[in-house]
């Protein structure tokens, strides 16, 4: 099997464990504490990740990202399990921040695992995109799995339980097949890396556009989902089937946006849409009640996709047409974007529903989506 579907293969069943889990996270942890606590759960893992994230370059550097990227695995089968036994308040809010906080490392090695297979930088899109392509497969079959499992009760550990087992086909094809190193990677420090990013305008802009997508992300996969179910009282059956279609356009524009970036117009114009259909949609779920129809719903949650999808696919190709797999900083900083947003986003939610409520969140951070959006994309150098 060539190393890349064995990347992409390993992306389909991280994704379908990280998706079917981060839609329960939030009503899970309102089982036993308040709404406007529980992102602070979730910030409190992403906080352990900032932390170690700047040492896993030189982790690669001594163990391997293959080697790496199994230990990650086995660490969240661990935890996951471990939330299947149904523990204690305690033990559930660290074990959901444990979660948390090992997701972002997992991504990351396999993201040096996969520049090491790409020879030329004119197939970037390419490559990207259907590796992306599986993590989207696996994203649109996990709410039909979630829903199946809580479509009679709200069992929570089930899902959890479901979760651990996706990571199985994982770790055996890890562990089974041995995968290109790539150049040995370059090291240097980690604040001399991020102060080179930020001095190269192109590089940072890509950089915060990608953080903003992590925000736009974090802010759905949250309170999305316990808007609609436990304000709008929609059943996570229901949702199941709602969720899995939202996620169509992935599979339908990421691939073709690569292409259309590698051969035509770039990047840029593609990010500006995207923001701006993304952000202008997240606004829109502010306004949506009880009275709204199920259609209207599901026609939301569409559009805010077409415009998250556009951005995922060329902030991935316009970074990673400036970066190799040698410089593994840089990487680890683009990624770092993830449990920086993880931290973020749920305190700032936190905080706008200490004051406010799901309908002031979403119309206040598909603002700052859209504006910030727009920005930072007219800062970027286009590849054409």
């Amino acid at each position: 099997m060539h190393p890349r579907v064995v990347l992409s293969v390993g992306n389909f069943f991280f994704s379908l464990f990280a998706t079917v889990t981060v839609y329960i996270l939030l009503p899970y942890l309102s089982s036993f504490m308040g709404e406007a606590y529980t992102g602070l759960v979730v910030a409190g893992g992403a906080f352990v990740a900032v932390i170690f994230f700047p040492y896993l370059p030189r982790l690669v550097a001594r163990y391997g990202a293959q080697q790496l990227a199994l230990f990650f695995a086995l660490a969240e089968m661990v935890a996951l399990f471990a939330l299947a036994a149904v523990p204690g308040p305690i033990a559930g809010a660290f074990l959901i921040a444990v979660t948390v906080a090992l997701q972002p490392f997992l991504s990351y090695e396999l993201d040096l695992l996969l520049e090491a297979t790409v020879a030329e930088e004119g197939t970037t899109g390419r490559v990207r995109t259907l590796f992306l392509t599986a993590w989207n497969v696996a994203a649109l079959a996990a709410p039909l799995l979630m829903g199946a499992l809580l479509a009679n009760s709200n069992s929570y550990g089930r899902v959890f339980l479901a979760a651990a087992a996706a990571l199985v086909p994982f770790v055996v094809l890890f562990a089974a097949r041995k995968l290109p190193k790539g150049e040995t990677p370059e090291l240097s420090r980690m604040r001399d890396t991020f102060l080179c990013i930020v001095r190269d305008r192109d590089l940072a802009a890509v950089t915060f556009a990608h953080f903003l997508l992590y925000l736009f992300y974090v802010w759905v996969a949250l309170y999305v989902p316990i808007y609609l179910h436990g304000v709008l009282g929609i059943p996570w059956a229901v949702l199941g089937w709602v969720f899995s279609i939202m996620l169509v356009p992935y599979l339908l524009i990421e691939y073709p946006a690569g292409w259309i970036a590698d051969r035509f117009i770039g990047d840029k114009e593609l990010m500006l849409a995207g923001f701006l259909i993304a952000g202008g949609a997240l606004i829109f779920i502010g306004i949506l009640s009880a009275a709204s129809s199920l259609i209207l719903i599901l026609s939301v949650l569409v559009v805010s996709r077409i415009g998250a999808a556009l951005i995922e696919s060329m902030t991935e190709v316009h970074f990673f047409r400036r970066v190799s797999e040698r410089d593994i900083n840089s990487v680890s900083v683009f990624r770092g974007i993830w449990p920086l947003a993880d931290l973020v986003a749920p305190v700032a939610g936190s905080l706008i529903l200490f004051f406010g409520s799901y309908e002031m969140l979403f119309v206040l951070t598909g603002g700052f989506v859209t504006l910030a959006g727009v920005a930072s994309t007219l800062l970027i150098k286009d590849f054409r």
